[in-house]
């Protein structure tokens, strides 16, 4: 997907993102686990919500304020993570991860967030790509930020 993808359609698929998040909402049943994450950076401050049954992540959403990559970002990641198995998803957030930090991942199981590929190049950025995916992270038992 991304080696024909130009950085007018990555820039397309954020903005999409951005002006209409999904799952963006807030989940008010005891069954999801919650977790805030917020930034010293940037206006960031999100809660992050899963509902896991059976090992799978059945429901990923998300409510709070975020700048456009944060939000687009989150946007992303709670389409590509629902649905997914706990290890599955723990792998597509190391690959993304991976790609934030340039090192080697899989693109194939990254989806839109190749979207992401870039955001290396801007440093500031990093924590805004990363913090939904880092709060997911932290719900499904890893702590390692950034």
């Amino acid at each position: 997907m991304h080696f024909s993808m130009t950085n007018e359609m990555m820039r397309e698929i954020i903005m999409d993102h951005y002006q209409n998040p999904r799952n963006k909402r807030e989940a008010t049943s005891e069954d999801y686990q919650t977790i805030y994450m917020d930034s010293t950076s940037c206006i960031d401050k999100i809660y992050i919500q899963v509902k896991i049954e059976n090992d799978r992540l059945v429901d990923v959403c998300w409510h709070g304020i975020g700048c456009a990559i944060s939000t687009a970002s989150t946007s992303i990641m709670t389409e590509l993570l629902k649905g997914k198995m706990v290890n599955e998803a723990k792998n597509i957030i190391a690959n993304y991860k991976k790609m934030i930090h340039e090192e080697e991942y899989d693109p194939e199981i990254l989806d839109e967030a190749i979207v992401f590929m870039n955001t290396s190049k801007q440093a500031a950025r990093i924590k805004c790509a990363t913090i939904g995916w880092n709060g997911v992270n932290k719900i499904l038992g890893a702590d390692d930020d950034e």
